[in-house]
């Protein structure tokens, strides 16, 4: 019997940062590539609502993956990226601490050393953030021994962190004798903002990679907004590769089932989806717990928030309100609000409050330390399975082939970040150019002209 005629060597399912990243490697093997995604648009969850010339991300989620590293993936090397201040602000008993700027200082001791450092440093006093600026405070020891401590942890190689024993997060930091005072003060509400995890059950080894990678780099966000990212990917593609509006219902090693064009042929597999739409299709393929998130954007005429924490982000140490973390990011990124408006974007996680908008308000006067009653809300943008849980016993990489013919990717195989998510990409199309034996040409049909392209 003659083996069916292959439409396309290559399927992949699903178009977020994963799936484009994967259709990249891939045509530039030379690989026909189709990416079929069921959403009228590119992203997934990394989205932005456009709502009266303002862009607002849906999950909001700062980067700390170095900008240099994203430039090296295919199709991002005209990724702007827009810096916050270094560190972060800790709002702590009605002070401003800024904390978290490396020093340039070798060796590697784990990156939970830092609440050694910080334990064992002599307390120096605390001064009030002065009201308009974004002035560094706090002893200068402490500040010294934590720069310090995280400037190791930038050095430390991922093997030796991996390494170490595993436990709970917040256990990890109770077992290594770290004072509660340390733990509120610096490393909780900095590792809940990290990890989108505010009880710190995540994998220790995961909270480890997590310093680190902040330790290397500073958080950034996307200019135009987190929905710029995968536009980008998906725009460098060779034209037709993304098919939008397409739903998969089923799936082999050598062919999609889709609800509108029926069956499209290929030699491989490749699902880029969530965990939860890539168990529908795979029965069986373990579905992860999720930490949830919640965005909430305001904006207002009143310049005090602006001026007072500048480009920095800002974090509750004192958990006395839902905000785990908040900034104005029209300092940060100008170009996602109109000419003259500010822009304050505040992230609220695990489950919302029931009134959250009034909520978030009642906090946000206290962080900023003004009036929010008479801000405009913009929107509020709760996402139930924003970031994947990664609790004891984690392994970052999980497996990406199934078997011959079928792969899966995406933050769920790997660590719960978009720097995990290309990097699962990458080990998914390396196991496919492997198993294809992509050193011959591998020029075959283009994808149907039936299916619509991404807008």
């Amino acid at each position: 019997m003659l083996e069916p005629a292959y439409q396309v060597d290559v399927v992949v399912v699903g178009a977020g940062a994963a799936g484009l990243s994967a259709a990249h490697r891939l045509t530039s093997a030379g690989v026909t590539t189709a990416v079929l995604e069921a959403a009228p648009e590119v992203g997934g969850r990394m989205s932005t609502e456009r709502v009266d010339g303002f862009r607002l991300d849906r999950v909001g989620r700062p980067l700390t993956t170095p900008g240099t590293e994203l430039r090296t993936v295919p199709g991002l090397e005209p990724l702007a990226l827009r810096q916050f201040a270094p560190g972060v602000l800790l709002h702590r008993d009605g002070r401003r601490h800024r904390a978290g700027t490396p020093a340039p200082v070798g060796g590697a001791r784990g990156a939970l050393h830092v609440a050694r450092a910080l334990a064992s440093a002599p307390r120096g006093p605390v001064a009030v953030l002065p009201g308009r600026t974004g002035t560094p405070v706090g002893g200068a020891w402490d500040q010294a021994r934590l720069n310090a401590a995280l400037a190791r942890i930038a050095a430390t190689p991922v093997d030796r962190l991996l390494a170490r024993p595993e436990q709970a997060a917040a256990d990890a930091l109770a077992a290594r004798g770290v004072p509660a005072r340390t733990v509120d003060a610096f490393l909780r509400p900095l590792l809940a903002t990290l990890l989108c995890d505010p009880e710190l059950t995540t994998s220790s080894r995961g909270a480890d990679l997590a310093l680190r990678a902040f330790a290397g780099g500073r958080l950034s966000v996307p200019e135009g907004g987190a929905e710029v990212l995968p536009e980008l990917l998906a725009r460098t593609l060779p034209p037709g590769t993304v098919r939008t509006g397409v739903r998969v219902t089923s799936v082999s090693t050598t062919s999609v089932t889709t609800a509108e064009h029926g069956v499209l042929r290929c030699r491989a597999v490749l699902l880029a989806t969530d965990a939860r739409a890539a168990a529908e299709l795979l029965p069986g393929l373990r579905v992860p717990g999720f930490h949830p998130v919640t965005v909430v954007h305001h904006t207002t005429d009143d310049p005090g928030p602006a001026l007072s924490t500048g480009t920095s982000l800002l974090l509750d140490a004192d958990r006395g309100g839902p905000v785990a973390h908040t900034a104005v990011i029209s300092n940060v990124d100008p170009s996602r609000v109109p000419a003259g408006r500010t822009l304050i974007s505040s992230t609220v996680l695990g489950t919302p409050p029931e009134d959250v908008d009034a909520a978030v308000r009642t906090h946000l006067s206290r962080l900023y330390g003004t009036p929010t009653n008479r801000w405009e809300t913009l929107a509020v943008h709760h996402t139930p399975d924003a970031v994947p849980a990664t609790r004891p016993a984690y392994d970052p990489h999980r497996p990406v082939r199934l078997l011959a013919g079928l792969y899966v990717c995406g933050d769920h195989r790997d660590t719960p970040t978009l720097q995990g998510a290309l990097h699962s990409a990458t080990r998914a199309t390396t196991a496919i150019l492997t198993d294809l034996g992509a050193t011959a040409s591998m020029h075959l049909a283009d994808p149907p002209a039936s299916m619509p392209r991404a807008a």
